[in-house]
């Protein structure tokens, strides 16, 4: 006469996916095999971006050993066809500390062996927060147009 009715308080759960898993891990930072977009205009730079090659990061220069993620600001190598060159990073996607911008892409402007970027201007706004950051980076600094 009385039926017995089940219900399923646990919910299911299937796999996320192929389309949404990504093999450059965390967005946090910068790190081994992070993809970057080259934003001065550097012969090199502007060659990789029309051809379609992908820029990767594959050392962060850090004074602490123990952690390499790469923050605002820090000096990277990246692979840009097949050649390895140094940048710094200039725009990350994670968020950021209050008053600091959030970008859209992880954003790198290429420099020369002696320190010199490679390109004369940068082509996207960077970080008023970079200005700060001393010597190391004035150079580019003095490159860029737009500031956020």
């Amino acid at each position: 006469m009385f039926r017995r009715l089940s219900i399923n308080l646990v919910p299911t759960r299937t796999a996320p996916p192929s389309v949404n898993l990504h093999t450059t891990g965390s967005m946090q930072w910068v790190q081994k095999q992070t993809r970057l977009r080259v934003v001065d205009n550097s012969k090199l730079g502007r060659e990789a971006m029309t051809e379609g090659k992908q820029v990767k990061c594959i050392h962060v220069y850090k004074k602490n050993a123990k952690v390499h993620d790469g923050q605002l600001g820090d000096k990277v190598l990246v692979t840009i066809k097949g050649q390895m060159k140094r940048g710094y990073v200039v725009g990350l996607v994670a968020e950021q500390r209050p008053m600091i911008a959030k970008f859209d892409t992880n954003n790198v402007v290429l420099i020369e062996n002696n320190g010199n970027p490679s390109g004369t201007r940068v082509v996207v706004p960077v970080p008023n927060y970079l200005r700060s950051k001393g010597a190391e980076l004035a150079k580019i600094v003095a490159i860029s147009s737009r500031f956020v």
